[in-house]
């Protein structure tokens, strides 16, 4: 049985509907060690059929399903003897295609809303009979399809779940994949391990087994050329692959000048000829060449796209120095895939240098992606199995075209040096203050951000230092809390902090006069700036 067979054999299929958690329904589920993946609405039944799922969601979306044109599916998958969990949209589209009634609510609920639950329906098992949920919602369900009973309400929403136990059919009106639900992980523990009756076999140690068996089968003989950034999924992806290929594999790490401090070097000491991998490491030095190509371009998804395809054209050339090689390998993980717009329904919010952001034309055989399937703990989770350094594997993520997305607008050298001095020093004094923290009476540091670092606005305003007119950059700081990078909120980082680093950068780094600190949350934000 191949990667794919034993994946497929205990299943959790996410339909997209467009819904903003769409991601973070299917990392929930795999939490409760059921391989989980996502498929747009508009993937035909019979596909469905094939892949043989234990169990079907269907998520949020931000359309009426009464409305013509709004996302829909066929009757028929309610009919297939698999259990269904419908939430917001879901629930509603649910209700509406079986013969219940969604109207226009005459009260939106919006927040954390006090549910009363059902706990003799399964999906509620163990749950408290008052709990906290997220609910986002304009329409509602006023009338239940024929042969569900409401197993859930609030003070303003009659139908908060509904079920057809008999067919195994579940509809839920508020959002159990979020923080904000209190129990909502236990709900879909009832449900994914309850009602579908899956047995939890996904782990990552049967991942890295299994791909590790596949790349060796895929490969044969052939060489594999990796695009290393020393970031966590490069990283990851080449521990991977050495350990499936060992020489066969050759990474190339491009210095686009668009990485952190000092970060090149420090890159080539971990995987270089002195490092602790055996790899074939090449580094190639093309600063210039991107500062060249990214002139003038302000855009975000095209200073993206150039980034990917200059990483292409290099790999390409590096190829033919080398000789034949047959496989073009990179870190690109899940998440990657599905912001890309090609795993659901959820609008492109970004392109990535290793997905949409690939040229039509690749000089090799074929591309191989191990950790495509993977959300990025499940990626530090890989690492750590593979026996790559914990400093590498929780190093921070760090976006494949580097400071060009944390530089708003144009990219110049001048900008990219600004950038680096200021989130140098943020780093180190965040960095800095933690560790002194954790050696006090509290061990937790509870403001420690999972991610930190400067970007540079492309805002100039008026400053005076030294009794002189300035006219010079705002840098913004950004530190988010977050689990799985899918939702994040700002970390309260103490204020004494924030405090030094606006001094010493607006003292140390030419060309700053003011620093800025983000509050956004993802969403509606993005963690990275573009």
């Amino acid at each position: 049985m191949n990667m794919e067979e034993k994946l497929s054999s205990e299943k959790v299929i996410v339909i997209d509907f467009g819904g903003q958690y769409n991601q973070l329904v299917a990392r929930r589920v795999r939490e409760c060690n059921v391989y989980c993946e996502i498929y747009s609405y508009k993937t035909d039944i019979e596909q469905i059929k094939a892949m043989n799922p234990k169990g079907i969601i269907l998520t949020g979306g931000p359309n009426s399903c009464y409305e013509d044109n709004s996302p829909t599916y066929q009757k028929e998958l309610f009919e297939l003897g698999i259990p269904v969990l419908g939430l917001c949209y879901g629930a509603q589209l649910m209700m509406h295609v079986l013969g219940g009634k969604v109207e226009k609510a005459p009260v939106r609920e919006y927040g954390k809303i006090q549910v009363a639950v059902d706990n003799a329906s399964a999906l509620f098992s163990d749950v408290a009979e008052t709990t906290v949920c997220w609910m986002s919602h304009n329409d509602y369900i006023s009338q239940v399809a024929p042969g569900f009973s409401i197993c859930a309400h609030t003070a303003d929403c009659p139908v908060a779940a509904a079920e057809c136990a008999e067919k195994r059919l579940y509809a839920i009106q508020f959002h159990p994949e979020v923080l904000h639900t209190v129990e909502g992980t236990k709900m879909l523990y009832n449900f994914v391990r309850g009602i579908c009756g899956c047995a939890g076999t996904w782990r990552m140690e049967s991942f890295v087994e299994e791909s590790v068996k596949q790349i060796r089968e895929k490969v044969g003989e052939g060489k594999v050329l990796l695009a290393l950034s020393g970031g966590v999924d490069s990283s990851v992806a080449a521990g991977l692959l050495s350990r499936a290929i060992g020489k066969q594999l050759t990474c190339v790490f491009v210095d686009h000048g668009l990485l952190r401090k000092d970060e090149g070097d420090e890159v080539e000491a971990v995987f270089g000829a002195n490092g602790d991998f055996d790899l074939n490491f090449i580094r190639v030095n093309a600063q210039e060449r991107y500062y060249a190509k990214l002139a003038g371009v302000t855009e975000p998804e095209r200073k993206r796209k150039i980034i990917g395809e200059e990483f292409i054209r290099v790999f390409e050339e590096e190829a033919k120095k080398i000789g034949a090689v047959d496989f073009l390998a990179q870190g690109t993980i899940y998440p990657d895939v599905v912001e890309s717009g090609l795993g659901g329904e959820s609008a492109v919010i970004k392109s990535h240098h290793n997905v949409g952001g690939l040229p039509d034309y690749v000089d090799f055989k074929e591309i191989i992606e191990p950790l495509r399937d993977l959300f990025k703990d499940e990626v530090r989770k890989a690492g750590l199995e593979l026996g790559i350094p914990e400093k590498l594997v929780f190093r921070q993520p760090f976006p494949g075209p580097g400071l060009g997305i944390r530089i708003i607008g144009e990219v110049t050298a001048e900008k990219v040096r600004i950038v680096q001095d200021a989130d140098a020093i943020y780093r180190e004094e965040v960095d800095k203050a933690a560790a002194l923290c954790a050696k006090g009476d509290d061990a937790a540091v509870m403001w420690k951000p999972d991610q930190y670092f400067a970007a540079l606005t492309n805002m100039r305003s008026v400053g005076v230092m030294g009794d002189e007119r300035t006219y010079d950059y705002a840098v913004a700081l950004r530190a988010v809390k977050t689990v799985d990078f899918m939702t994040a909120e700002a970390a309260e980082i103490p204020f004494a902090v924030l405090q030094v680093v606006m001094n010493r950068v607006i003292n140390e780094v030419r060309g700053v006069n003011r620093v800025f600190y983000d509050l956004t949350s993802k969403p509606p934000g993005t963690i990275e700036f573009e």
